[in-house]
């Protein structure tokens, strides 16, 4: 193993996990701790590379001898503390951790056992065709069994996902079977009439996926919703019209301005090193400090051990990396202060890591700062970033919550970079709000005190930058329900010198089933 000193394996880890938010490591081939979930620190200090990995379960700290990056994972020799053997250490960007080989063979069996359900459960329709084969013109990959069921002069287009993809995929499958529909429609339009989808998903993760299909338009296709049980070849039909078992909750708003004289202290002691620096309140309990969006540090209050008294610390790093901010590491916190100060701006190096991380972040604050540069109806001084809400095990964040001068709830809903799942999350989290809107809850848990809201239900607002949008997000807003008044706002790609609009895309609404959207450029 070639000799290479602590401080190169430090910036290897670092540069590696700085990028790596939803990673997780693997210790002898099992899931050891889940960074979304999780914390760590390293240190190159005393001639040594640490790695410290933490979570509500466990604590592991591993002295860290060599790494290298192959195929989106770092593979680390470490050394447990104590023993002299060194052992293998992974941590993998791509959270499905099988093999290719594997992957093709558990998407195989599927795609023979979704075929066999299909003949059992639907006999009077035809198998016209099925497959997993990828099309990444259309957008498609080898997860999802995509097919036609035809009877006569009529058709249903399907889409089904196995029980060994992740969660998200599952999450995402209403997306691509959207976008089958409509390629099945343009392909069959001369011989068949497509009336719907029929989409299949392993039994009990429908619950996301029910949310966003309540909020489609049922004029202009029918929906079907299935789970199926692979080991019992049992399938049932879920009811996405039902929405009164709703499992979703509110967190309640925390008292900005006492959380910020609570943690006067700890803000002046931040504010210092960095002047400007965003201040964000989570909980009665914990603050945040953020630079053109991304977190570097918290400021919290802790048991002192041995008593029933609580103290106040301050936490620095960036992502999931954490250190308690000590006489000791002053001079650590400083230069990664100075470091994103001197990089994360407008015009610094591109290619730097901290000018590229949370680039939806750094979007959200500018928007924050004044909600109505994305439309002149939004009250600037009536907003909320990072609002969770939960929805069944789904905890979601919704990017900004307000509402316009005259009162009506709006989500904002933004990415910085071309993203396909835009249309359906921002469905997603405007179901959210209106379930909760419906049954009064925003004022009761402290949300808009003293702001009368109307009534209406919450406009959706979807940002991206214009040159980054999606080929088929037209396709996807086409197929939201008429009842959900949605604006797609294109803005300037130099965002990050200020937020510009420069196109405006809404739905007609004179029309319930047409495709036709009307455009504005902005003036």
């Amino acid at each position: 193993m070639p000799t290479v000193t602590p401080q190169a394996l430090t910036r290897t880890v670092q540069d590696f996990l700085s990028e790596a938010a939803g990673a997780v490591v693997l210790e002898n081939g099992v899931v050891a701790f889940d960074l979304t979930q999780s914390k760590y620190s390293i240190s190159g200090e005393y001639n040594r590379c640490l790695l410290h990995l933490w979570s509500a379960e466990r604590n592991a700290v591993r002295r860290v001898l060599d790494a290298e990056v192959k195929n989106g994972t770092l593979r680390l020799a470490v050394q447990r503390l104590g023993q002299a053997r060194p052992s293998k250490l992974e941590i993998c960007r791509e959270r499905d951790r099988r093999s290719p080989t594997a992957r093709r063979a558990a998407r195989a069996a599927y795609e023979q056992k979704l075929r066999g359900t299909l003949e059992r459960h639907f006999p009077e329709f035809k198998i016209a065709r099925l497959t997993s084969g990828m099309d990444l013109e259309k957008s498609f990959g080898p997860i999802y069994a995509r097919g036609l069921l035809r009877q006569g002069r009529t058709a249903c287009a399907l889409l089904g996902v196995n029980a060994q993809e992740t969660q998200s995929s599952i999450d995402a499958a209403l997306t691509f079977g959207i976008l089958w529909l409509d390629v099945c429609r343009r392909a069959q339009a001369a011989t068949v009439l497509v009336e719907g989808l029929k989409l299949f998903v392993p039994s009990g993760t429908s619950a996301l996926v029910r949310e966003r299909m309540a909020n489609l338009n049922r004029e202009a296709a029918k929906w079907s919703l299935f789970e199926l049980d692979e080991r019992h070849d049992a399938l049932v039909e879920i009811d996405c019209a039902d929405r009164g078992n709703v499992a979703t909750r509110l967190v309640h708003a925390a008292d900005d301005e006492a959380a910020r004289q609570r943690f006067k202290v700890s803000i002046a002691r931040i504010r210092e090193v960095l002047p400007n620096c965003e201040v964000g309140v989570l909980s009665a309990a914990e603050i945040v400090f953020r630079w053109r969006g991304l977190e570097f540090a918290r400021a919290r209050l802790g048991g002192v051990p041995g008593s029933f008294r609580s103290t106040e610390e301050i936490v620095f790093g960036v992502g999931a990396e954490e250190r308690i901010l000590e006489t000791g590491n002053q001079d650590a916190f400083t230069e990664l202060v100075t470091c994103l100060r001197d990089t994360r701006h407008p015009y610094g190096p591109r290619q730097h890591p901290l000018w590229r991380l949370r680039p939806e972040r750094w979007l959200e604050s500018l928007v924050v700062g004044d909600v109505s540069v994305v439309d002149g109806r939004l009250e600037p001084s009536c907003r909320y970033s990072q609002v969770p809400a939960f929805s069944a095990s789904d905890r979601a964040m919704i990017d900004v919550l307000t509402t316009t001068r005259g009162g009506r709830l709006a989500v904002v809903e933004l990415k910085a970079d071309e993203d396909i799942h835009l249309p359906l999350q921002g469905l997603d989290y405007w179901s959210r709000v209106e379930w909760h809107h419906a049954r009064g809850e925003f004022p009761r848990f402290g949300y808009f005190e003293g702001r009368e809201l109307s009534p209406e239900k919450p406009l959706l607002f979807l940002v991206a930058p214009a040159l980054h949008v999606h080929p088929a997000m037209d396709t996807l807003l086409r197929y939201i329900s008429p009842e959900i008044e949605w604006e797609f706002v294109g803005i300037d790609e130099r965002w990050r010198e200020g937020v510009k609009v420069v196109f405006r895309k809404r739905a007609d609404r004179s029309t319930r089933r047409g495709p036709e959207f009307l455009i504005r450029s902005a003036s």
